[in-house]
């Protein structure tokens, strides 16, 4: 596993620490042959930030974030981002946990998976007692635009004090050009450009991002995917299309990738994630809305 870390890195020309990565490899050594793997990248003019590790576990393996706690690849934290996640755990379905792990930079985030036959609903998962005021205010703007029971996941970033929330399954009436306007303005972001919008357009899922403190979306991402290598955002970022024609992969078969375009106030940019280990649940919860 991390000889395929070490590859990934070595096509983006981002070094790859065995220091930095072993004792991740090891802590969740158990679970990783069985679940979905991912390499993530993003770049943003031309620039590549970390790339991260990304894996899932099963429900049994218990809370990653406890996980990582116990074997020194996090710190304890007493801002109340910490009981979001067991209070997910204790109010719904789960179908799978996830862990977003930086090359570089560490243990980022952690995931929760909702089974694609039961999506939840935005009402319910604001009712959470520790989900911060930021989704209960969105309430009716997503059930305007037909997101309200349409959320696939929860990631919190317990270092950014940041969390998603995932929307899947997307029709063409939720991306259509002058509803997606009409979104973004309402949120308060800007306008896309011509590129993003296109992209945008052959969208199946979006996530906003939000902080903890504030009800105010920070930026959103959509995305899609695909096996082709040179789909949309490749051709804006040809680091992207390098990284996707050549991304290690354990499965036979062309590479599975989700790409994702990011809107923020100041900047947007775009992501790429590669399957290096595919399972059945991770081929369909990335399937397009066809």
């Amino acid at each position: 596993m991390y000889s395929a870390v070490e590859e990934a890195a070595d096509l983006l020309d981002i070094a790859c620490s065995r220091e930095q990565m072993w004792p991740t490899l090891t802590a969740f050594e158990d679970v990783l042959t069985d679940g979905a793997i991912v390499f993530n990248m993003v770049t943003s003019g031309g620039r590549i930030g970390d790339l991260s590790f990304d894996f899932t576990l099963p429900p049994s393996a218990g809370d990653p974030y406890q996980l990582a706690l116990s074997h020194g690849l996090v710190d304890e934290t007493d801002h109340p981002i910490r009981a979001l996640f067991s209070d997910i755990q204790a109010r719904f379905p789960l179908q799978a946990y996830g862990v977003d792990h930086g090359i570089t930079s560490g243990f980022h985030k952690t995931y929760a998976f909702f089974p694609l036959g039961d999506l939840q609903s935005v009402a319910e998962l604001a009712d959470i007692p520790s989900m911060p005021s930021g989704l209960s205010e969105h309430v009716t703007s997503f059930a305007a635009y037909g997101l309200d029971d349409k959320i696939s996941a929860i990631a919190i970033d317990y270092a950014r004090r940041t969390w998603n929330v995932y929307f899947n399954g997307l029709s063409a009436e939720h991306v259509q050009r002058t509803a997606v306007l009409s979104m973004l303005s309402e949120f308060g972001l800007p306008e896309p450009s011509a590129q993003l919008l296109e992209f945008i357009e052959t969208s199946s899922a979006l996530y906003p991002t939000f902080g903890w403190d504030s009800s105010k979306i920070e930026r959103i991402s959509f995305s899609t995917r695909t096996t082709d290598p040179v789909a949309l955002p490749a051709r804006i970022e040809p680091k992207l299309e390098k990284f996707a024609r050549s991304a290690p992969h354990a499965y036979e078969g062309e590479r599975v990738l989700v790409y994702a375009g990011a809107l923020s106030p100041s900047e947007e940019y775009y992501k790429l994630a590669t399957y290096y280990q595919m399972t059945a649940a991770a081929h369909d919860r990335v399937r397009s809305a066809n």
